[in-house]
């Protein structure tokens, strides 16, 4: 790695939605090709895929809105 790219913060958080929406694709393909397997039908596996991964988003979403609220470990910010 020769030079180090400047990230501004716009630039940040773009490529962090872009790793995000990634990564959520491929854990849906995963997750379906899982199915697939176990259950052996396409429209089922999509379906629990789709499902799973929607749970799961609305479920660290929350979990990390609850962790919003610890103050443990947090610095003070004075």
């Amino acid at each position: 790695m020769s030079s180090l790219i400047s990230r501004t913060p716009l630039h940040a958080r773009k490529r962090a939605l872009a790793k995000t929406l990634c990564y959520r694709a491929l854990m849906v393909a995963i997750t379906v090709l899982v199915a697939w397997v176990v259950v052996g039908d396409v429209s089922d596996a999509v379906n629990i895929g789709l499902v799973a991964n929607v749970v799961k988003t609305i479920t660290y979403y929350s979990y990390e809105r609850l962790w919003d609220r610890v103050s443990w470990g947090v610095a003070d910010r004075a």
